[in-house]
């Protein structure tokens, strides 16, 4: 990561994980560093030159449906071998962000200053980039310029908007503002709450304390939203909205926005597959001429194409050439579903490789196979992002946009290499599951908290509604992550799902299907301790125990006996944090269409259980 200094230009504060910049501090977010605290800036300040073009055709068609047919290419995180010369060219290499909130305090006498106002100085330290920081030279209660730290409340609305907390006219709450106001804030509580602060003006006296910006007194307190993206440097746009106190670090700051999709073998052998994953490059090549002289001078193509001559190598771009394209809005999960559940069948692909075999045989009335996924590449695309409330998947137009003019030419994309246990449900059991749970007063109660929960948030209540397989499937699969992560070395974080669900009726065919992975964006994959896990021996009691588990919570009957309730946000039934919740990097809904009594009977003793 670099911000802009009025130094040296660009200097980097500090570093993050690649799937980082998708899934936890992409465009928009705030990333809390050491002593720092700092926004992500918009594609449009991003470096296109230092980030290569990823060739996914199935993910650039989904993310064209939910974001326009503008956009051109995907493209990887902005990266350089890195040197021990921090002032190489790679260290100017990174995600650019800028300094967010404007407003820092000084740790010695505990002034507020705004970055603009030239009284704090940045210092930064090339070779120990998390020591870079804003320090106070004038402050007269210390004798070497103290540290200041970034402010501890930022405002926000539902419209995705981020703005400075208001201090000077918090400060002056009642009274008018002086000309010149200089903030202090001081602790005035004895418990460490975060809202045991007074804000003061030194200048002319006013004071008010930061307890009146929380709860239904801040009405009256905080002002209207002026409509800022400070990550596009948008100072103002149209919003109704009244600015709510955000906390710094808060986990409602930023929500991410993102479609996945699993890479899949595309036919034509070795060659078939080489030529798509490097077409970025071979797609700009007019004649035979420019590829043999490529695949003498670009390291990375000679070594790639090592045994293929270039008269065949041709050939097949030729053939790409004329193929067909991808169509915008295909399915995303049809074809994962038909690779998922044949298999490889010999296709040669560095991407997938996966065996089908039979489902444990304690399993077989309710299971139709299992898939050992031993390759996997899951490539994520980020498509906005949202504040306050997560939106719901497919809701594109709820979330804040990237870049400036609102329609960008390419969006970032992480690659994650791995391995995963594909389970097959039968579908006569689902759908005869189906026939009785749609009346369940369960399901009655999860439909209606659903259509709250949307028409609260402004949605479309008619839709969104994830259908009675997906709450089966869903459990399941948390249930079973739980219980994988026991087993296999890895934390229950580090195993994600993916859940194919599809009704008679609503697509070329029925899916109900789980797909349960583990992977990795900076190696070519893992180490088969999951995988191994999927054989019927491995696999069966490893089944059982999960529905064990399943049916006793250690928060029974309290767990046993909650209903849904779209007020709080809780669109499960008997699920808690003793039992099915898992961490929000696993789950693909937010924790939401959960019940353990689906799969067996519980304290609620609903008659539901499809294991029986």
């Amino acid at each position: 990561m670099s911000t802009k200094s009025t130094y040296d230009g660009p200097v980097r504060v500090g570093t993050i994980r690649p799937s980082q910049a998708i899934h936890s501090y992409g465009v928009g977010s705030l990333i809390d560093l050491p002593n720092l605290s700092v926004m992500v800036g918009g594609l449009d300040r991003w470096d296109t030159t230092r980030q290569e073009v990823i060739t996914e055709d199935r993910l650039l068609d989904a993310v064209r449906t939910r974001l326009g047919a503008q956009v051109e290419v995907l493209r990887a995180l902005p990266a350089e071998p890195s040197t021990p010369n921090p002032y190489d060219d790679w260290a100017r290499v990174g995600v650019p962000v800028s300094i967010f909130p404007r407003w820092l305090r000084c740790t010695a006498c505990n002034r507020l200053f705004p970055v603009a106002s030239g009284a704090l100085k940045l210092e930064t330290n090339m070779y120990r980039p998390d020591r870079t920081r804003y320090v106070h030279p004038n402050c007269d209660r210390a004798r070497k310029p103290p540290p200041a730290v970034p402010a501890r409340f930022v405002a926000g609305c539902t419209n995705g908007h981020l703005d400075d907390f208001p201090w000077v006219r918090f400060a002056h709450d009642g009274v008018a503002t002086c000309p010149n106001p200089i903030l202090q804030v001081n602790d005035i509580g004895s418990g460490g709450r975060a809202t045991d602060l007074l804000v003061k003006c030194l200048s002319c006296g006013a004071k008010s304390t930061l307890a009146k910006a929380f709860g239904p007194v801040a009405k009256t307190v905080m002002p209207q939203c002026r409509g800022r993206h400070p990550h596009i440097g948008l100072a103002t746009e149209p919003c109704g909205e009244q600015l709510r106190s955000l906390v710094l670090g808060a986990s409602n700051l930023w929500f991410n926005s993102s479609v996945s999709v699993l890479s899949l073998p595309v036919g034509g052998g070795s060659l078939g597959q080489l030529v798509y994953d490097h077409w970025a490059e071979l797609e700009k090549m007019p004649v035979k001429e420019v590829l043999t002289y490529a695949l003498t001078s670009n390291r990375t193509l000679k070594s790639a194409f090592a045994g293929h001559d270039a008269d065949e190598i041709w050939d097949a771009i030729e053939a790409r050439r004329a193929g067909a394209k991808g169509v915008p809005g295909a399915d995303v999960h049809g074809p994962e579903w038909v690779a998922l559940t044949t298999g490889s069948k010999g296709q040669t692909s560095p991407h997938f490789e996966a065996e089908p075999i039979a489902a444990p045989p304690d399993f077989a009335g309710k299971l139709a196979g299992v898939t050992l996924a031993h390759r996997l590449r899951v490539v994520t695309a980020l498509c906005g992002f949202s504040r306050i409330s997560a939106g719901e998947p497919g809701d594109q137009g709820a979330t804040v946009r990237l870049e400036t003019k609102g329609s960008p030419s390419w969006v970032p994309v992480v690659e994650n290499r791995g391995e995963g246990i594909f389970l097959g449900f039968d579908e006569t059991a689902v759908q005869d599951w189906e026939s009785q749970a749609f009346d369940n007063p369960l399901f009655v109660a999860l439909r209606r908290a659903h259509r709250d929960y949307r028409q609260a948030r402004n949605l479309d209540p008619g839709e969104g509604w994830p259908g009675e397989r997906f709450v089966l499937l869903h459990s399941l699969s948390h249930a079973l992550i739980n219980e994988l992560a026991i087993e296999c070395g890895y934390s229950s974080a580090s195993i994600s799902e993916r859940i194919y669900s599809r009704a008679p009726g609503d697509g070329p065919e029925p899916m109900a299907g789980i797909l349960l992975y583990t992977s990795a964006p900076d190696a070519e994959g893992t180490l088969g301790g999951l995988v191994n896990l999927g054989k019927s021996t491995e696999l069966g009691p490893i089944l059982r125990r999960a529905l064990e588990r399943s049916g006793l919570c250690s928060s029974d009957p309290l767990c046993a006996d909650h209903v849904p309730d779209s007020a709080t946000g809780a669109l499960h039934g008997a699920t808690c944090h003793a039992c099915l919740l898992v961490a929000e990097t696993s789950c693909e809904r937010g924790n939401r269409y959960l019940d353990r009594s689906v799969l067996v009977d519980t304290f609620g003793h609903t008659g539901l259980e499809f294991f029986g």
